[in-house]
């Protein structure tokens, strides 16, 4: 039988009992489906789910699976293993792997256990049913294009892809969106829920989004993790209202405006000073 058939439903001739299950026949191949109930007598077809066992063995199940190879959805996140990847509940006894190599290089950015991912199944190399996350192709295909009464709106999903620069979501609703580097504290693992506002709709109906509060709030939090920050440099940093745009953002993660309103709501607040290009706690 072709490993092809891995992750696919068929339909199967019942053709005895045994004492663990039943013998069935596809395609003139006799496959095993244990300890599962057959209501109809022997001879009737059934629709069941080919998957391999752990040692290799190609398996019937009654149980379809919420996925099969070429369909995506959502699953979640059950297993974590260090250097090996995850595996993932696609509602089915057996548990499904998705490879380290499918994964993000570091493993911060690894979902957590309860973590969803947007996935289909394949075989890997060895004709082993496995799950990959879903291709960036696939959700241009699919995705909602958003309309531009969404700017400003509260929205909520799941990572699907992270990178360097950014991370990428689908919303609940079924939007595409991106978040910048600079629009985030900290990088959302893949397959966090996230929530956020969006803070621009582009042209082909994806959102840009920002998971910083409002600038009332951000200012605050701004403010706390500079004080943060002094507090573990010896209550000195070389870090002014007058600093390079980059280093800032590279340092703090924010724009230099925010930067600056910050600074100054902590002057303000007689909690900091700036002298000589330095910016310094005041005790």
């Amino acid at each position: 039988m072709s490993d092809n058939l891995i992750g696919q439903v068929v339909t199967a001739e019942v053709l005895s009992k045994t004492a663990n299950g039943f013998l069935l026949n596809y395609q003139n191949t006799r496959i095993f489906l244990p300890k599962e109930s057959v209501k109809g007598p022997i001879g009737d077809e059934v629709d069941v789910f080919l998957y391999n066992d752990n040692n290799g063995q190609i398996i019937a199940s009654l149980q379809i699976p919420t996925i099969l190879s070429g369909t995506y959805d959502w699953v979640t996140v059950v297993k974590v293993v260090a250097k090996l990847g995850v595996f993932v509940d696609i509602g089915m006894q057996k548990d499904i792997l998705v490879s380290m190599d499918d994964l993000p290089l570091f493993e911060r950015a690894w979902p957590n256990e309860g973590d969803r991912l947007f996935v289909t199944l394949s075989n890997d190399r060895r004709g082993r049913l496995i799950a990959l996350p879903v291709k960036e192709e696939m959700i241009e295909e699919e995705r909602d294009r958003a309309s531009l009464a969404l700017k400003g709106s509260e929205i909520e999903g799941h990572i699907y892809r992270v990178s360097k620069v950014g991370s990428f979501m689908i919303t609940e609703q079924g939007y595409r969106g991106f978040i910048h580097e600079y629009e985030r504290k900290r990088e959302p693992r893949l397959g966090e829920f996230v929530k956020g506002r969006v803070i621009d709709v582009k042209e082909d109906g994806s959102l840009n989004v920002t998971l910083r509060s409002k600038a009332q709030e951000s200012q605050s939090q701004d403010a706390d993790e500079i004080l943060a920050y002094l507090e573990r440099s010896g209550g000195l940093m070389p870090y002014t209202d007058k600093s390079d745009p980059d280093e800032i953002r590279e340092q703090f993660k924010i724009s230099k405006a925010s930067f600056k309103r910050a600074l100054g709501k902590l002057m303000k607040d007689g909690k900091i000073k700036q002298e000589d290009g330095q910016t310094t706690l005041v005790e």
